[in-house]
């Protein structure tokens, strides 16, 4: 009796250890992650790449609810002593919508238009999203280590890293895109749980259930339509994801006993999905632009006062011609927004001025042209350089190369997996993948840029999570073989690590000597 008594406290006591991993181990590493984020995170004094933008508009918006026109130095004069802000009432055009600004302005609105003000918020998503990839990652394999192991990648991932302490929109964008992903697994697992107890328990084979309200759903579409009112390219995952869920569906019922699954999934979740997902994303985005709208000194706020139609004869930024349709019964606000919105797409699908550190998609896998954001060379003597050649202070947006080289392997194990196995884990992961990469090749004359891949980071950890858990071998194999296992999946997590640690100080703006800096440039693209 004494003995069945303490073995079972001892099973008792592994179930509260494991329990306790599942949120201590995505809380440690998402700490860790945080920790390195906020670590400095008002240097350097500067505007960063296109920090010279998002930020003043963030502020624009805080101030009066619409983006404005700044004077050409205002830069120096927002970082001089005495600060200087030179906001003007003039409204200013811009390339995106509201919302990711609108983030940006959180942190300024407490601790003012300075650089810790602007990138506060993005560090914070940053972190956050690690802690969510690790959960995701539990959810997706079933397995607390491989979902720590996700989330630490995407820790120590330099692109990642360095737009999470920039004020930029690229990585607002990648947290409503993760969550929303995390949302349709939640909403997944219910829908499955649903279908097998009507099923066991009376009989109803899954073609006959009716699903009801889903939440998990809806904020998957309210995430959606966040990620597009940052960036429009949350659009196309919207709609990726929408068939994605529908597909789960379909397999769900056909798992729980359907006779037709196709033709229940059609009946009974198409037009719910849309509802759901796509009417909740559309809600979300106008109410982004409140600011906007509640206003009247936006840029072409009060362009339909007076006018009929919704577009002019042609865009006053692009000479293209649009048809000329008449809506009157629509408010003359929404007019004007559909009028700026043709205007910002002639821009964004037009844009082909020719920049330093552009690059093609086809090159983004392997990091082939990373963006430097910041760069100042340091003479010796100066900001702790002591180096008779000078020193270099630079922040590259370059991902960890040995992390991105392992996720091509990883992305064709999964691509295996998908097609061969039919593995849904892996067909989620490329469904992500093919939402946010495969967009861009049709943009082949546009001015496009290595980090918007910064949203496809969290699917290439995913996946190289799931080659280091096929690694490593299922529970109940040779404890040789589990052996190897664990040590190659260890040295491959460990040679990561490393690499980052490397490259370190190139995403932090550490003054380092020009020697140590060349030694980094592992290629001239890289320069």
């Amino acid at each position: 009796m004494a003995l069945a008594v303490e073995s079972r406290r001892a099973v008792v006591g592994v179930a509260v250890g494991r329990d306790r991993f599942r949120w201590w181990g995505p809380v440690g590493v998402a700490v860790f992650a945080g920790v390195l984020r906020l670590w400095g995170l008002r240097y350097p004094n500067a505007f960063v790449f296109d920090e010279t933008y998002y930020p003043k508009d963030a502020w624009s918006l805080l101030q009066q609810g619409y983006e404005a026109v700044w004077p050409d130095n205002a830069n120096q004069l927002i970082l001089g002593v005495p600060q200087v802000i030179p906001l003007s009432q003039a409204p200013a055009f811009v390339a995106h919508p509201p919302l990711g600004k609108w983030v940006i302005a959180v942190g300024e609105h407490f601790w003012g238009l300075h650089p810790f003000g602007w990138r506060i918020m993005v560090a914070v998503l940053g972190s956050v999203s690690v802690l969510m990839l690790a959960r995701i990652g539990r959810r997706l394999f079933r397995s607390t280590l491989l979902g720590c192991v996700a989330a630490l990648l995407m820790g120590v991932d330099g692109l990642q890293f360095v737009m999470s302490r920039v004020g930029l929109l690229d990585g607002i964008s990648a947290f409503f895109v993760l969550a929303a992903f995390g949302c349709l697994l939640i909403d997944r697992d219910r829908v499955r749980g649903l279908l097998r107890a009507a099923w066991a328990e009376g009989g109803r084979a899954g073609d006959e259930v009716r699903l009801g309200v889903r939440p998990w759903r809806v904020g998957a579409g309210v995430l959606l339509g966040a990620a597009s009112a940052v960036k429009w390219n949350g659009l196309q995952i919207l709609a990726v994801f929408t068939v994605l869920a529908l597909l789960w569906d379909q397999a769900g019922r056909r798992a729980a006993g359907a006779h037709r699954a196709w033709r229940a999934m059609l009946r009974r979740d198409l037009w719910p999905a849309a509802l759901s997902m796509v009417g909740s994303a559309l809600v979300v985005y106008v109410v982004a632009w409140s600011g906007w709208l509640a206003t009247t000194g936006g840029y072409g706020r009060q362009w339909a006062d007076g006018r009929a139609g919704l577009s002019p004869a042609r865009t006053p930024l692009v000479d293209i011609p649009l048809p000329q349709v008449s809506m009157s019964w629509v408010p003359a606000p929404l007019r004007s927004l559909w009028h700026y919105h043709a205007q910002m797409y002639d821009f964004n699908t037009g844009l082909s001025s020719p920049h330093t550190y552009q690059s093609n998609p086809w090159s983004w896998l392997v990091q082939g042209r990373p963006v430097s954001m910041y760069w100042q060379q340091v003479p010796d003597g100066q900001h702790g350089c002591h180096s008779a050649e000078g020193c270099a202070s630079q922040i590259l947006a370059l991902g960890t190369p040995f992390l991105w080289w392992t996720a091509c392997f990883a992305l064709a194990y999964a691509l295996y997996r998908w097609f061969f196995r039919r593995d849904w884990r892996s067909g989620a992961i490329l469904a992500g993948v093919a939402a946010i990469y495969l967009p861009w090749f049709q943009y082949q004359r546009r001015t496009t840029f290595s980090f918007y891949m910064v949203l496809l980071v969290p699917f290439l950890c995913l996946a190289v999570a799931q080659l280091l858990g096929a690694m490593l071998g299922p529970e109940g194999s040779p404890p040789r073989r589990r052996r190897w296992g664990a040590a190659g999946a260890g040295l491959i997590v460990l040679a990561i690590v490393g690499c980052f640690a490397y490259f370190y100080p190139l995403y932090t703006a550490e003054v380092i000597p020009m020697s140590e800096w060349r030694a980094r440039m592992w290629f001239t693209s890289w320069i």
